[in-house]
Protein backbone atom coordinates (compact mmCIF):
# COMPACT_ATOMS: atom_id res chain seq x y z
CA UNK A 1 0.00 0.00 0.00
CA UNK A 2 1.74 2.96 -1.30
CA UNK A 3 1.71 6.56 1.21
CA UNK A 4 -1.75 8.08 -0.54
CA UNK A 5 -3.46 4.90 -0.10
CA UNK A 6 -2.61 4.99 3.60
CA UNK A 7 -3.53 9.05 3.83
CA UNK A 8 -7.22 8.16 1.93
CA UNK A 9 -7.84 5.07 3.89
CA UNK A 10 -11.22 5.17 5.48
CA UNK A 11 -9.64 5.12 9.11
CA UNK A 12 -7.97 8.40 7.97
CA UNK A 13 -11.62 9.85 6.83
CA UNK A 14 -13.06 8.19 9.60
CA UNK A 15 -10.75 10.45 12.59
CA UNK A 16 -11.18 13.28 10.64
CA UNK A 17 -14.71 13.18 9.68
CA UNK A 18 -15.38 13.22 13.53
CA UNK A 19 -13.73 15.87 14.03
CA UNK A 20 -15.16 17.88 11.41
CA UNK A 21 -18.97 16.76 12.40
CA UNK A 22 -17.86 17.67 16.23
CA UNK A 23 -16.63 21.41 14.92
CA UNK A 24 -20.17 21.60 12.50
CA UNK A 25 -22.36 20.81 15.13
CA UNK A 26 -20.68 23.18 17.43
CA UNK A 27 -21.92 26.28 14.62
CA UNK A 28 -24.74 25.05 14.48
CA UNK A 29 -25.47 25.12 18.38
CA UNK A 30 -23.78 28.46 18.31
CA UNK A 31 -25.94 29.49 15.62
CA UNK A 32 -28.86 28.80 17.30
CA UNK A 33 -28.12 30.20 20.71
CA UNK A 34 -27.83 32.99 18.58
CA UNK A 35 -30.87 33.20 16.87
CA UNK A 36 -32.91 32.42 20.35
CA UNK A 37 -30.69 35.38 22.11
CA UNK A 38 -31.87 37.95 19.50
CA UNK A 39 -35.13 36.97 19.99
CA UNK A 40 -34.70 37.53 23.34
CA UNK A 41 -33.04 41.41 23.24
CA UNK A 42 -36.30 41.85 20.34
CA UNK A 43 -34.31 42.11 17.45
CA UNK A 44 -36.40 42.19 14.42
CA UNK A 45 -36.64 38.16 13.19
CA UNK A 46 -37.32 39.23 9.33
CA UNK A 47 -33.97 41.01 9.76
CA UNK A 48 -32.02 38.40 11.09
CA UNK A 49 -33.49 35.50 8.47
CA UNK A 50 -32.50 37.84 6.02
CA UNK A 51 -29.30 37.96 7.06
CA UNK A 52 -28.77 34.31 7.67
CA UNK A 53 -30.08 33.92 4.25
CA UNK A 54 -27.35 36.61 3.07
CA UNK A 55 -24.35 35.09 5.01
CA UNK A 56 -25.21 31.63 3.64
CA UNK A 57 -25.17 32.87 -0.21
CA UNK A 58 -22.00 35.38 0.15
CA UNK A 59 -20.45 31.95 1.89
CA UNK A 60 -21.02 29.78 -1.84
CA UNK A 61 -18.33 31.53 -3.74
CA UNK A 62 -15.42 32.39 -0.80
CA UNK A 63 -15.88 28.12 -0.20
CA UNK A 64 -14.72 27.85 -3.87
CA UNK A 65 -11.50 29.42 -2.76
CA UNK A 66 -11.07 26.66 0.37
CA UNK A 67 -12.23 23.75 -1.72
CA UNK A 68 -9.44 24.71 -4.46
CA UNK A 69 -7.20 24.30 -1.81
CA UNK A 70 -8.75 21.04 -0.54
CA UNK A 71 -7.82 19.60 -3.98
CA UNK A 72 -4.25 21.12 -4.26
CA UNK A 73 -3.14 19.54 -1.55
CA UNK A 74 -4.80 16.52 -1.50
CA UNK A 75 -2.44 15.08 -3.85
CA UNK A 76 0.43 14.90 -1.95
CA UNK A 77 -1.21 14.63 1.33
CA UNK A 78 -4.20 13.19 0.69
CA UNK A 79 -7.51 14.47 1.07
CA UNK A 80 -8.89 13.89 4.79
CA UNK A 81 -5.92 16.16 6.44
CA UNK A 82 -6.67 19.11 4.08
CA UNK A 83 -10.33 19.00 4.59
CA UNK A 84 -9.69 18.84 8.30
CA UNK A 85 -7.38 21.66 7.93
CA UNK A 86 -9.51 24.07 5.65
CA UNK A 87 -12.38 23.25 7.53
CA UNK A 88 -11.57 23.40 11.37
CA UNK A 89 -9.06 26.06 11.64
CA UNK A 90 -6.63 26.41 8.87
CA UNK A 91 -6.70 29.11 6.29
CA UNK A 92 -5.75 28.86 2.34
CA UNK A 93 -2.56 30.96 2.29
CA UNK A 94 -1.63 29.80 5.53
CA UNK A 95 -1.65 26.06 4.81
CA UNK A 96 -0.26 25.82 1.60
CA UNK A 97 2.78 27.77 2.57
CA UNK A 98 3.59 25.89 5.67
CA UNK A 99 3.28 22.42 3.80
CA UNK A 100 5.38 23.66 0.80
CA UNK A 101 7.57 25.09 3.46
CA UNK A 102 7.61 21.95 5.39
CA UNK A 103 8.42 19.93 2.25
CA UNK A 104 11.30 21.75 0.99
CA UNK A 105 12.86 21.81 4.67
CA UNK A 106 12.96 17.69 4.87
CA UNK A 107 14.44 17.70 1.44
CA UNK A 108 11.01 16.92 -0.92
CA UNK A 109 12.12 19.81 -2.71
CA UNK A 110 8.11 20.51 -2.93
CA UNK A 111 5.16 18.79 -1.92
CA UNK A 112 5.10 15.62 -4.12
CA UNK A 113 3.07 12.59 -4.04
CA UNK A 114 5.91 10.81 -5.83
CA UNK A 115 8.06 11.27 -3.21
CA UNK A 116 6.01 12.01 0.10
CA UNK A 117 6.87 9.11 2.89
CA UNK A 118 4.74 8.99 6.54
CA UNK A 119 7.78 10.34 8.07
CA UNK A 120 7.68 13.71 5.68
CA UNK A 121 3.76 13.40 5.99
CA UNK A 122 4.38 13.68 9.39
CA UNK A 123 6.33 16.38 10.02
CA UNK A 124 4.55 18.41 7.95
CA UNK A 125 1.40 17.76 9.13
CA UNK A 126 2.76 18.82 12.92
CA UNK A 127 4.23 21.44 11.35
CA UNK A 128 0.97 22.37 9.86
CA UNK A 129 -0.56 21.75 13.22
CA UNK A 130 1.93 23.61 15.70
CA UNK A 131 2.57 26.90 13.98
CA UNK A 132 -1.06 27.84 13.82
CA UNK A 133 -2.50 26.68 17.62
CA UNK A 134 -1.16 29.63 19.42
CA UNK A 135 -3.76 32.00 18.24
CA UNK A 136 -6.05 29.83 19.85
CA UNK A 137 -4.26 29.38 22.93
CA UNK A 138 -3.44 33.35 23.57
CA UNK A 139 -6.53 33.84 23.38
CA UNK A 140 -7.49 32.00 25.98
CA UNK A 141 -5.01 34.39 28.07
CA UNK A 142 -5.30 37.73 26.16
CA UNK A 143 -8.49 37.97 24.03
CA UNK A 144 -10.64 39.65 26.91
CA UNK A 145 -8.13 42.02 27.43
CA UNK A 146 -7.67 43.06 24.24
CA UNK A 147 -11.12 43.08 23.26
CA UNK A 148 -12.12 45.95 26.73
CA UNK A 149 -8.90 47.66 25.30
CA UNK A 150 -10.38 47.57 21.61
CA UNK A 151 -13.15 50.74 22.28
CA UNK A 152 -11.51 52.21 25.49
CA UNK A 153 -9.40 55.54 24.83
CA UNK A 154 -5.74 55.74 25.72
CA UNK A 155 -4.95 58.46 28.49
CA UNK A 156 -3.61 60.79 25.86
CA UNK A 157 -7.06 60.81 23.97
CA UNK A 158 -9.19 61.09 26.75
CA UNK A 159 -7.51 64.37 27.30
CA UNK A 160 -8.42 65.45 23.73
CA UNK A 161 -11.58 63.95 24.35
CA UNK A 162 -11.13 61.61 21.58
CA UNK A 163 -10.81 57.62 21.48
CA UNK A 164 -8.23 55.65 20.08
CA UNK A 165 -9.14 51.47 19.04
CA UNK A 166 -6.20 48.80 18.89
CA UNK A 167 -7.93 47.73 15.79
CA UNK A 168 -6.62 49.71 13.23
CA UNK A 169 -3.04 48.57 14.70
CA UNK A 170 -4.31 45.20 14.19
CA UNK A 171 -5.00 45.88 10.66
CA UNK A 172 -1.98 48.15 9.62
CA UNK A 173 0.16 44.61 11.64
CA UNK A 174 -1.62 42.20 9.20
CA UNK A 175 -0.92 44.01 6.24
CA UNK A 176 2.58 44.71 7.01
CA UNK A 177 3.24 40.29 7.39
CA UNK A 178 1.30 39.70 4.30
CA UNK A 179 3.27 42.00 2.45
CA UNK A 180 6.52 40.83 3.70
CA UNK A 181 5.64 36.93 3.22
CA UNK A 182 4.32 37.90 -0.21
CA UNK A 183 7.63 39.44 -0.99
CA UNK A 184 9.81 36.88 0.70
CA UNK A 185 8.18 34.26 -2.38
CA UNK A 186 8.41 37.19 -5.19
CA UNK A 187 11.90 37.69 -4.09
CA UNK A 188 13.03 34.07 -4.10
CA UNK A 189 10.98 33.11 -7.37
CA UNK A 190 13.08 36.31 -8.60
CA UNK A 191 16.51 35.29 -7.49
CA UNK A 192 15.99 32.45 -9.12
CA UNK A 193 15.02 33.81 -12.53
CA UNK A 194 17.82 36.12 -12.80
CA UNK A 195 20.66 33.54 -11.54
CA UNK A 196 22.68 31.56 -13.48
CA UNK A 197 22.61 32.28 -17.22
CA UNK A 198 20.96 35.51 -16.27
CA UNK A 199 18.07 35.08 -19.24
CA UNK A 200 14.59 35.32 -18.17
CA UNK A 201 12.80 32.10 -19.19
CA UNK A 202 9.39 31.49 -19.53
CA UNK A 203 9.31 28.45 -17.62
CA UNK A 204 10.40 27.31 -13.81
CA UNK A 205 10.18 30.89 -11.71
CA UNK A 206 8.66 32.73 -14.15
CA UNK A 207 5.49 31.43 -14.45
CA UNK A 208 4.80 31.39 -11.04
CA UNK A 209 5.92 35.41 -10.95
CA UNK A 210 3.30 35.68 -14.36
CA UNK A 211 0.23 34.31 -12.17
CA UNK A 212 1.26 36.18 -9.48
CA UNK A 213 0.82 39.38 -11.41
CA UNK A 214 -2.15 38.46 -13.23
CA UNK A 215 -3.74 36.98 -9.75
CA UNK A 216 -2.76 40.71 -8.06
CA UNK A 217 -4.61 42.38 -11.25
CA UNK A 218 -7.83 40.46 -10.86
CA UNK A 219 -7.49 41.54 -7.17
CA UNK A 220 -7.05 45.40 -7.94
CA UNK A 221 -9.92 45.40 -10.67
CA UNK A 222 -12.01 43.63 -7.78
CA UNK A 223 -11.26 46.81 -5.44
CA UNK A 224 -11.76 49.14 -8.08
CA UNK A 225 -15.05 47.82 -8.52
CA UNK A 226 -15.65 48.01 -4.81
CA UNK A 227 -14.47 51.31 -3.90
CA UNK A 228 -16.03 52.60 -7.20
CA UNK A 229 -19.67 51.76 -6.45
CA UNK A 230 -19.53 51.10 -2.52
CA UNK A 231 -20.17 47.57 -3.94
CA UNK A 232 -19.24 46.03 0.16
CA UNK A 233 -20.31 42.54 -0.76
CA UNK A 234 -17.47 42.47 -3.38
CA UNK A 235 -15.00 41.67 -0.32
CA UNK A 236 -16.66 38.17 0.34
CA UNK A 237 -15.50 37.22 -3.05
CA UNK A 238 -12.50 39.01 -4.21
CA UNK A 239 -9.77 36.35 -3.21
CA UNK A 240 -11.88 33.27 -4.34
CA UNK A 241 -12.33 34.83 -7.68
CA UNK A 242 -8.35 36.44 -7.89
CA UNK A 243 -7.63 32.62 -7.07
CA UNK A 244 -9.78 30.92 -10.04
CA UNK A 245 -9.02 34.03 -12.46
CA UNK A 246 -4.80 33.34 -11.24
CA UNK A 247 -5.33 29.34 -11.68
CA UNK A 248 -6.84 30.00 -14.56
CA UNK A 249 -4.15 31.86 -16.43
CA UNK A 250 -1.69 29.27 -15.11
CA UNK A 251 -3.04 26.74 -17.27
CA UNK A 252 -2.86 28.75 -20.38
CA UNK A 253 0.63 30.39 -19.30
CA UNK A 254 1.82 26.62 -18.51
CA UNK A 255 0.95 25.81 -21.98
CA UNK A 256 3.20 27.97 -23.18
CA UNK A 257 6.15 27.80 -21.63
Amino acid sequence: MNILSQLNSPFIYLVCGVIVLFVALLCVVFAVRAYRAGKAIGMDVTKMKRTIVASATFAVLPSVGILLGVIALSGSLGTPWPWLRLSVIGALHYETQVAEAAAEAIGLGGLSASQMTAKAFTTIALLMSVCIMWGMVFSLFTCKRYTSRLNSPSPKKKKEGKGVSLAGFGDQAMTAMFIGLVSAYLGSYIGTLVSGNGLFQFSGSFLPLAVALVGAAAMGVFIWIRNRWNALWVDSFSIAGSMLIAMTAAIFLGRLA
